[in-house]
């Protein structure tokens, strides 16, 4: 059976996307806002994974309510959440499995157990989050025995999480991305799997 995984590139999607290997046909999907975003990190981090990967672009005008809402929000969580929920629910669409790399102490993105009940009723599918379980220093455990990772502050390393492309829209409107977003918030890319 075929698993759609959403996947950025980084250490949690890779390490949820091989977990979900050992039973499910996976297939990796990353999410674009505009389908001339550029990719190639997440590319080679999925050859690196080998699995397929899927280029999928938001629905139009997803960009401007995200930007319009951190902006009235003062704060990502809930656009994020929004963001989150609108990959999910597109890949419940399509895929009777689907998986993705939340872990137990994340807040964002996080979908609550009633909208995972809900999506799971209304999609007849299954959403599986194989980290739900593990805290941050079991995955990291994990991923040092699996990846080979680069990190690095977001919008300086190149992976899929969408606060690029959301950065760059506060900044096409002259807006400091840094009023909203953590300063120094660490992000991951997989470049490549352990010998």
């Amino acid at each position: 059976m075929k698993a759609g995984v959403l996947f950025s590139g980084g250490k949690d999607s890779s390490l949820a996307a091989l977990m979900l290997s050992r039973d499910y046909d996976v297939e990796l999907n990353t999410f674009v806002f505009r389908r001339e975003t550029p990719i190639r990190a997440i590319e080679n981090a999925a050859e690196a994974l080998e699995f397929p990967l899927r280029k999928r672009v938001f629905s139009a005008g997803l960009l401007e309510t995200v930007v319009d809402m951190m902006a009235s929000d003062g704060y990502p969580n809930n656009a994020i959440n929004l963001v989150h929920r609108n990959a999910i629910t597109s890949l419940a669409k399509e895929y009777d499995v689907i998986g993705d790399g939340t872990r137990m102490n994340d807040r964002v993105p996080m979908l609550t157990l009633p909208e995972v009940q809900s999506l799971e009723a209304r999609y007849e599918c299954t959403y599986v989050r194989p980290l739900l379980g593990f805290g941050k220093s079991a995955v990291e455990e994990l991923v040092a025995r699996h990846f080979k990772v680069e990190y690095g502050e977001t919008g300086h390393i190149e992976n899929g999480d969408y606060e690029s492309e959301i950065r760059a829209a506060f900044k096409a409107r002259g807006i400091d991305p840094y009023r909203i977003f953590p300063s120094r918030h660490q992000q991951s890319l997989v470049i490549g799997r352990q010998e």
